[in-house]
């Protein structure tokens, strides 16, 4: 979440946006992401100069070379230093915006040096929006302000943009909370071999963790040529129906090493995504407040589950797009698990009798404030296709470190730990009784229970026994009261 000093400074480049006539939330997103790129670039490489100077060593691949970078755009040579934010940001106004529309923003355009990839794709259409030199300079010594090193700042301004937004998207589009992403992730253990889909990736947040995931898990491994061109180029996928997103995702998996991921404009449950039995994990959180035409939806998804609700629809999805053998977690809201329509039963039925359903992980609704109060779970699953479920790991989450209002403070309160740990000794689970935060329910009670998935079904509250006194001594209390009371009033 973002707090403080850096969300004061983001409501100022807001600010700088809207008076400078981009009023558009997207929009300032966008072209913030646009200029969050070109400094990143620039302190990627300082930081490697940095380096190479303590060794004596020379700079590896570097962004901006020696010399002169011909612009296409325009058929002239631009020295690649002018194309650095430590040295454009120091420019006169009328320079800067003239160097950073012309030359800076045709650069980042042109990156991969015209190779297919997915990056130069989806910039292939960008546009440089920012009309005022003044509005340009404000900006640029607002994002040179913040501290974005530890960051992942366009996932901080994505979140806070839609926060600021009176809707959150007409598919309910929010964004997911980078440490419930982190959680779902450490859950998975992404594995080095992996082919990885979110088929609703927005600004690609479950990619780009399990990207980061990879990179620290399996740093030696990456230095075999094979295991860098599968990471770099065959572990990745996503799609979406928001051109603006890809963008974003692109550039965000980029800056994080990955030079050619598979992600596409597409809409993931409509006839056009054919893909089946290609992924081995699916991490997401679909939209779900959408719901669609019959004729507008796969025949294959229908035939899994015949609704119309998009969040039904993605669970078949996962399902058919899976390998065998393939791990899924995905957040649904609470009405998946308890929904009494052929649509919501159907969908559990499959993912219990015909895969294996291993977890249910229970969300407070204050989890995706202050854009939306639902109630929400975590489903994983393994698709089998033979069955497998035998018990079903319920954990009821009350806290995720931060406070569960509008304002999401950061608290002491965390269960994230406490989950990820219980989740990897999953035979310690079997002592555990119904009163407890988690427990195991065998798959034959659930069958009983119609399916249900909902945690208050299985866990077991305990009922404290209370004395009450006779209602006549507290009449009598009463009485005696009145009497003072009358007394009172009579002096």
């Amino acid at each position: 979440m973002i707090t403080g000093e850096i969300k004061t400074r983001i409501d100022q480049i807001w600010d700088t946006f809207w008076t400078g006539g981009i009023t558009n939330s997207i929009t300032i997103l966008e072209q913030m992401t646009y200029l969050f790129f070109m400094k990143m670039l620039d302190d990627a490489q300082r930081t490697k100069e940095a380096n190479a100077s303590v060794f004596g060593a020379t700079v590896q691949d570097p962004t901006f070379k020696e010399g002169m970078w011909h612009n296409p755009d325009t058929d002239r040579d631009v020295p690649y230093s002018d194309l650095r934010w430590s040295v454009f940001k120091n420019m006169e106004a009328e320079q800067m915006f003239r160097t950073v529309s012309r030359d800076v923003f045709a650069f980042i355009k042109n990156l991969n040096g015209g190779k297919e990839s997915a990056y130069s794709k989806f910039m292939a259409n960008a546009t440089f929006l920012i009309q005022s030199p003044r509005t340009l300079v404000k900006v640029v010594e607002g994002i040179d302000a913040l501290d974005m090193n530890n960051r992942d700042t366009m996932g901080d301004v994505y979140e806070y943009v839609l926060g600021k937004m009176a809707a959150s998207g007409n598919n309910g589009q929010f964004r997911t909370p980078r440490h419930i992403i982190r959680m779902m992730v450490e859950l998975m253990d992404p594995q080095l071999k992996d082919t990885i889909c979110d088929p609703a990736m927005g600004s690609a947040g479950f990619i780009v963790e399990s990207a980061k995931y990879i990179q620290s898990h399996y740093k030696k491994e990456l230095l075999k040529r094979e295991n860098a061109d599968h990471y770099k180029s065959g572990m990745l996928h996503g799609f979406d129906t928001d051109a603006t997103m890809l963008r974003i995702g692109a550039m965000n998996l980029m800056l994080h090493g990955v030079d050619n991921p598979d992600i596409a404009y597409r809409d993931s449950l409509s006839t056009d995504n054919t893909d089946e039995n290609c992924y081995t994990l699916c991490l997401a959180n679909p939209p779900f407040t959408g719901s669609l035409d019959y004729e507008a939806v796969s025949k294959s998804l229908l035939a899994i589950t015949k609704t119309k609700k998009t969040e039904l629809l993605f669970l078949a999805l996962f399902v058919r797009m899976l390998q065998t053998g393939g791990r899924c977690a995905s957040i649904v809201p609470d009405g998946v698990l308890f929904g009494n329509s052929t649509g919501h039963k159907s969908i559990r039925k499959e993912l219990i009798d015909k895969h294996r359903l291993q977890a249910v992980i229970s969300m407070p609704s204050g989890v995706f404030k202050p854009y939306a109060g639902v109630s929400t779970a975590i489903l994983v699953f393994t698709k089998t296709g033979a069955g497998g479920t035998n018990k079903v790991w319920f954990y009821d989450m009350k806290a995720d470190g931060f406070s569960l209002d509008d304002k999401r403070t950061p608290v002491t309160e965390n269960d994230i730990p406490d989950i990820i740990e219980r989740w990897k000794n999953l035979d310690a689970e079997e002592n555990r009784t119904r009163k407890d935060q988690s427990f195991l329910v065998p798959v034959d009670e659930i069958r009983a229970n119609d399916y249900d998935l909902s945690i208050n079904k299985y866990k077991e509250v305990e009922k404290v026994k209370v004395d009450y006194e006779d209602p006549a001594v507290v009449l009598g209390r009463i009485q005696a009261l009145q009497k003072e009371i009358a007394a009172g009033l009579a002096e």
